[in-house]
């Protein structure tokens, strides 16, 4: 049984259900809201997994308490770049925290190019593994 089907980017909580409803998104960020939690909205057209620090929608949304006006931002975003990957971060700025506690995707582009494993074989029978996004094949305006 494949538990990936369509090979989508798998980043963040939720990754392996359907898409989330904007109810449902709506549902988290109150959640956020309720802990405390500070939440941005960020964006990017290169999912690598390693590439952590994708672009911030806006502002930080520190003293918010209305999950309307998260939604309005996410909304805003997903018309300004309709075909890149949407992400909403929520941070806790509490000591001894400090880290993102929740991430989770809220819009992909309609097709998502996936993943390519490079294979090098190295001195001392050493086997080097490198992942490469196939979306930064084309240049940055172009790639979905």
């Amino acid at each position: 049984m494949m538990t990936n089907p369509g090979n989508r980017l798998t980043q963040g909580q939720f990754s392996f259900l359907p898409d989330l409803t904007d109810e449902q998104i709506t549902a988290q960020i109150k959640y956020a809201l309720k802990q405390g939690w500070a939440v941005s909205v960020e964006y990017t057209d290169d999912p690598h997994p390693r590439n952590t620090y994708w672009d911030m929608f806006g502002m930080p949304m520190f003293d918010l308490k209305d999950p309307a006006g998260i939604m309005l931002e996410i909304n805003n975003c997903r018309k300004t770049f309709p075909r890149h990957y949407i992400r909403v971060m929520a941070f806790d700025a509490s000591k001894g925290w400090e880290t993102p506690r929740m991430s989770f995707i809220v819009n992909r582009p309609p097709k998502e190019p996936g993943f390519g494993l490079s294979r090098q074989e190295t001195g001392g029978r050493q086997i080097r593994y490198t992942v490469h996004s196939y979306a930064t094949d084309k240049p940055e305006s172009e790639r979905y």
